[in-house]
């Protein structure tokens, strides 16, 4: 029997910087000035990432291309790798993006690619906590409370548990 489903979720929406919550403006105030770092020739996209674990330390990272693309690695994927590696057992709690175009932040707020995207859910699912994502533009800024809003019906570790009877 065919079931229509539909899936939505919701996210807040800010126009300014000083609508945040003083610690969510630390973040996203660092995954800029981090973006500066990027080593972006080809696409001229410099992007950078933030992640604060809960104690308080914010780590970071910026998308570093290669001409032997896709050999790259997303400011996503460095920031959390950096605090996986550099600090384990600190679970993120909150992860700021922000991007840089033509020498300037971008207007609207950037969303993690597909890759980043299961990433940050496998770090949700392997410290059974949600991290909350800030999307940082110039015109506005979005939060999401958890990957799961971003990427619904992924494939985390419970998909290889599946009962076949």
């Amino acid at each position: 029997m065919k079931t229509d489903k539909n899936i939505s979720f919701t996210y807040k929406e800010f126009d300014k910087d000083e609508e945040l919550d003083p610690s969510d403006l630390e973040l996203l105030s660092s995954a800029r000035k981090v973006a500066s770092n990027a080593y972006a020739p080809y696409s001229k996209f410099m992007v950078g990432a933030a992640v604060r674990l809960e104690s308080g330390k914010i780590i970071t990272g910026a998308n570093v291309e290669n001409v032997a693309f896709p050999s790259g690695i997303c400011a996503e994927r460095a920031a959390l790798s950096n605090a996986s590696s550099n600090y384990p057992g600190d679970r993120p709690i909150a992860l700021a993006i922000a991007a840089y175009t033509e020498k300037e932040h971008s207007g609207e707020p950037i969303s993690p690619c597909g890759s980043c995207r299961q990433v940050i859910a496998e770090e949700e699912y392997r410290n059974g906590k949600n991290i909350r994502i800030i999307l940082g533009g110039k015109n506005k800024i979005r939060i999401i409370e958890s990957v799961r809003d971003l990427l619904p019906l992924q494939f985390n570790g419970d998909s290889l548990k599946v009962n076949l009877r």
